[in-house]
C-alpha cells in the first residue's frame, strides 16, 4: 500500500492512495470559514469507523439479519498536550431492521473489533476504545 500527499495551497493537501481515490486534507479554514478537507485526526476516526462498519455489516448480512439501515458514530477525546493523541474513543453502532437479533449484533461487533478490523487493532494500543450499539426495530 502506498499514498502520495501533495500540497495544493495554504494547508490544503490532496492524497492519492493505491486505490486511486482522491482524499482532501486541511487544517486551516479559508476566508469563508470552511476547510477544504478533513484533518488527519478526523481521518483516523473515519478510518476506524469505516473499517468496523464494513466488517459489521458484512457479518450481519452473513447472519441473515434484515438490516434496513446502518450507521456508525465515532467520537474521540484527545489529550490536551501535544501531540494531542486520542485517549478515548467511543464507537456507537446504530442498526435498523426487522427482527434484529441483539446477540448477532454483539457478536458481529466483537468479531470486527477483536479479529478483523486492522485500524482498531492499531488504535486500541494507543487509546481506550469502547463500543455501544442501539437496535431500532422496524
Amino acid at each position: 500500500m502506498d499514498a502520495i500527499i501533495t500540497l495544493q495551497d495554504e494547508m490544503h493537501f490532496t492524497a492519492v492512495p493505491t486505490s486511486g481515490q482522491l482524499v482532501h486534507l486541511d487544517t486551516k479554514p479559508t476566508e469563508t470559514g470552511l476547510r477544504q478537507g478533513a484533518s488527519p485526526m478526523e481521518l483516523l476516526l473515519i478510518a476506524l469507523g469505516g473499517c468496523t462498519a464494513l466488517d459489521v455489516i458484512s457479518i450481519l448480512r452473513k447472519k441473515r439479519q434484515a438490516v434496513t439501515g446502518f450507521e456508525v458514530r465515532v467520537h474521540g477525546d484527545r489529550a490536551t498536550e501535544h501531540p494531542k493523541a486520542f485517549t478515548d474513543i467511543t464507537i456507537e453502532y446504530v442498526v435498523r431492521g426487522v427482527n434484529i437479533d441483539p446477540a448477532a449484533v454483539a457478536r458481529s461487533i466483537e468479531l470486527s473489533t477483536e479479529t478483523y478490523c486492522s485500524v482498531h487493532a492499531m488504535l486500541h494500543q494507543a487509546a481506550n476504545i469502547r463500543t455501544t450499539y442501539t437496535i431500532v426495530q422496524e
